[in-house]
């Protein structure tokens, strides 16, 4: 099908599109699976794919659109009016789908396609997810979902689930509420199969289940579906009312984003950006952090400046600068970013104090076994012991300091509600440069007599 057709097939296929041939590939298409339709909407010109848009049934267009990246999404919606959007495309997605959707439109769009729509309950409970802030339990769930009252009777309870299911696509799992939609538990469809269906619910149901409240960020929610192994987790508001569910799929668009946007920052790009975007696009989220480091590079050359009678003294100090700023950039980025990772996953760093005394014995332990081995590489390679021991100890005295900063920055963004990713990118490794450079010179004055 469609995940597998080489470059020229991709190519005929949108000569033929932009042609308005569609009727020989009108079967291929619709029998694919939407992520392979949206693979190849990105190959295909816009011309092509908006013709080939016109050609699929409604529901899989708006399947299709939302597998697409945002920007590219948003290129073929300017041809669809708010009505539009409302019965051809919203009205086919799940609610979680449909308000990401929404939340992409301009306001006055989206009063419209809410407006717009025909069912007054979806149009609701839309508006109810939209409050949401972003990165959040409540924006990431969605509201189909399947739930009986503790108080009903097998019979009656298989009586309403036919009602409700008509309305879903995917049945998750079965939640119980009492009269009041407060959250009890879970109902087993094995339990439901083989109890006699005069049976309470109240009898038969687990009372152990997971939950989380709408408010809580989208982060606890991936922790506790990693932690728990579940496939959909159900949402709570501050009553312990069931408003709503979360499946892994949503959980794992929000790992990937959340993964991509860190890699980003610890990368240097300030945006978001792919390969497909443009020239300006690219440069403007790349350029801040190259003019951080840039005047990291120029703060580094004064150091250097500053100890210029020094490397005249003793020229062979300068062989060894690349060293010095390179093992400290690297040592500080690996110490950021465990602490980065243990952040995300939600683990217990313990007090700063003593994540510091940890790193500081981590950094002594490196640096010391670093340190001899220069010392012992300098001399094979004909330098003097003094040297080799000044370059040792710079060494060890640049690897701790790094490690201590690495530990610190993250821990202390972290704080203060900053992204710590930010500490694991050319921020951290700048400014390991400088005081690398700075130890270097004052120990070789201190052990070398300059």
């Amino acid at each position: 099908m469609l995940d597998n057709l080489d470059k020229d097939i991709i190519q005929s296929l949108e000569a033929d599109l932009e042609e308005g041939q569609v009727e020989q590939h009108k079967a291929m298409l619709t029998e694919a699976h939407p992520a392979d339709i949206a693979e190849l909407v990105e190959d295909i010109s816009l011309d092509a794919g908006k013709v080939l848009f016109a050609q699929l049934p409604a529901e899989l267009t708006a399947e299709v659109l939302m597998e697409l990246n945002p920007e590219l999404r948003a290129d073929y919606l300017e041809d669809y009016s708010g009505t539009q959007i409302a019965t051809l495309l919203v009205e086919n997605l799940d609610s979680d789908d449909a308000a990401d959707l929404i939340n992409e439109l301009d306001d006055p769009i989206k009063k419209e396609v809410l407006s717009k729509l025909e069912d007054q309950k979806q149009a609701k409970d839309l508006a109810k997810l939209l409050v949401y802030p972003e990165d959040t339990a409540g924006a990431l769930m969605g509201t189909e979902l399947i739930r009986v009252n503790a108080k009903w009777k097998v019979l009656q309870c298989v009586k309403e689930m036919r009602k409700q299911a008509e309305h879903i696509e995917k049945v998750h799992a079965i939640y119980v509420v009492d009269d009041n939609n407060i959250l009890l538990g879970t109902l087993s469809l094995k339990k439901l199969l083989t109890t006699s269906t005069q049976t309470p619910i109240s009898e038969v149901y687990s009372k152990r289940v997971q939950s989380i409240e709408a408010t809580a960020e989208a982060e606890e929610v991936a922790n506790t579906m990693q932690k728990y192994d579940l496939v959909v987790i159900p949402v709570v508001d501050a009553l312990g009312q069931l408003v709503g569910r979360i499946t892994i799929d949503d959980a794992l668009d929000f790992i990937r984003d959340e993964a991509k946007e860190d890699y980003n920052l610890a990368s240097g790009l300030t945006d978001e950006v792919e390969s497909s975007d443009t020239i300006l696009r690219i440069t403007r989220a790349r350029l801040p952090w190259l003019l951080i480091g840039l005047v990291g590079g120029l703060l580094a050359a004064s150091v250097i400046g500053r100890y210029e009678t020094d490397l005249e003294l003793l020229p062979q100090m300068a062989f060894f600068i690349p060293l010095i700023a390179a093992m400290g950039g690297n040592v500080g980025v690996q110490s950021s970013a465990i602490i980065v990772q243990g952040l995300a996953s939600q683990a217990d760093m313990g007090n700063i104090l003593a994540r510091l005394l940890k790193e500081l014995g981590v950094g002594l332990l490196n640096g010391i076994i670093l340190g001899i081995t220069i010392i012992g590489a300098g001399l094979l390679l004909g330098y003097s012991t003094l040297l080799s021991l000044t370059v040792a100890v710079s060494l060890v005295s640049v690897i701790v300091a790094a490690a201590l900063i690495g530990t610190f920055v993250p821990l202390f963004l972290d704080r203060y509600k900053i992204d710590p990713a930010l500490a694991t990118g050319p921020f951290i490794t700048t400014l390991n440069d400088i005081l690398g450079l700075f130890l270097y010179f004052q120990i070789g004055r201190l052990l070398l007599g300059l």
